[in-house]
């Protein structure tokens, strides 16, 4: 039946299932970043080094890639549904080992686990949120539901500091108390994903299982690549903001509050979610060289800032690197989007949120290192040179493409 030919409670039922798919990838991405502003709480209590704290958040970051390399874009075949309620359960699981086991080999575990979900979550809820929206408004533009699904992911990612910095200051026992909330979203999420309406017809003989591969058309290729540079600089940026933002603020700029700690990684990712938005009716081109231009900016800034020591551009670069990075994940994920072939969506999907969580670890971890042996100020300078490259690189191979 033409989608234009459902009846309208099928619509609505998957408009329901939008939202709610929606809501729970959320409360999943605030989860994923909650920690940012608890790092510093850790360490003081156990006297670990910076180091330490961007291993822990790496951790999170190979849990993505585990997760999008073994599951994300099984969903193809097995149904939509039943993967987003394995990332779900998985959330689950990993809150509930923040809260028994909360020394180092914990952290790494639950951040393993929490990574592991996001990156099984990912591709498919971006895959599910278009096809429920197809359905649910036949006549709307693709590009909404691609819209709605970035601003999800980068306000989600923004709120999660902001929740953490606010139950660090507020609770008696933040580091095992802000994780019982979400104990109970995700509890209370799983009953109700089965309502959600699968978009996926599933195969009488589902392919053998083999792990993630690129399925993208030769002659596509180098527009691939080009839009896997940009969301790797975009999530090397939002990596180093929600890792080392609070010790940052408290090394170089003598700024203790883990309040102050998570708005500033609240700064960055919201100002990505903003600009999404703002600018969605500009031409696609266009918020493609405006995220350049910011993206370069916000790298130029933040180390200027260390140097000179004057808080006030951190903030500003941070900002213009987050607006940078919210329009080039769009970009990216528009892009790859129109290469997928049918019915390889989410595998095509999987691959591009690969190499953004490749971004969040590699960078992030040279940072911590450099940070054993030099200043904050020229470890961000040793972050800033090879991301400022990159950019330049894939927007120039963007429009040859």
């Amino acid at each position: 039946m033409p989608r234009t030919a459902l009846p309208q409670t099928d619509r609505r039922r998957h408009a329901v299932g939008f939202h709610l798919v929606a809501v729970v990838f959320a409360i999943a991405l605030v989860f994923s970043t909650l920690p940012t502003p608890l790092y510093g709480l850790y360490q003081l209590r156990d006297h670990f080094a910076a180091p330490v704290i961007t291993v822990v958040f790496a951790a999170y970051a190979v849990g993505v890639m585990a997760g999008l390399y073994f599951a994300g874009h099984i969903s193809d075949w097995v149904g939509r549904r039943r993967v987003v309620l394995a990332g779900t359960v998985t959330e689950l699981v990993s809150a509930v080992v923040f809260l028994v086991w909360p020394e180092v080999p914990g952290l790494i575990v639950a951040r393993l686990l929490c990574g592991a979900g996001i990156g099984v979550l990912t591709a498919t809820v971006t895959a599910h949120m278009g096809e429920l929206r197809a359905v649910a408004r036949p006549a709307e533009h693709p590009s909404r539901a691609a819209l709605a699904a970035t601003a999800v992911t980068m306000g989600g990612l923004a709120l999660g500091p902001v929740v953490g910095g606010v139950l660090a200051e507020v609770l008696d026992a933040p580091l095992t108390g802000a994780f019982v909330p979400f104990v109970v979203l995700f509890a209370l999420s799983l009953p109700l994903l089965p309502l959600i309406p699968e978009t996926v017809d599933r195969p009488a003989r589902p392919p053998a299982y083999r792990p993630q591969r690129v399925s993208v058309p030769a002659r596509s290729r180098a527009a691939f690549l080009s839009a896997a540079a940009g969301v790797f600089v975009a999530f090397a940026v939002l990596g180093l903001f929600t890792s080392l933002a609070p010790t940052l603020m408290a090394g170089v700029f003598d700024e203790p509050s883990r309040v102050v700690g998570g708005l500033v990684a609240f700064a960055v990712l919201g100002a990505g979610a903003v600009a999404q938005v703002g600018l969605a009716g500009l031409d696609a081109a266009v918020r493609s060289r405006w995220g350049v231009a910011a993206m370069l900016a916000g790298l130029v800034l933040t180390p200027v800032s260390a140097l000179l020591g004057v808080e006030l551009l951190f903030w500003v670069g941070g900002v213009l690197g987050g607006a940078g990075s919210g329009l080039l994940f769009r970009s990216s994920v528009e892009t790859v989007s129109g290469l997928a072939a049918p019915g390889a969506k989410a595998e095509v999907l999987a691959a591009l949120f690969l190499a953004a969580y490749v971004g969040i670890a590699l960078p992030v971890l040279g940072v911590g290192l450099v940070l054993v042996w030099l200043p904050a100020a020229v470890a961000l300078v040793v972050f800033a040179v090879p991301m400022s490259g990159l950019v330049v690189w894939a927007a120039r191979a963007g429009r040859r493409s």
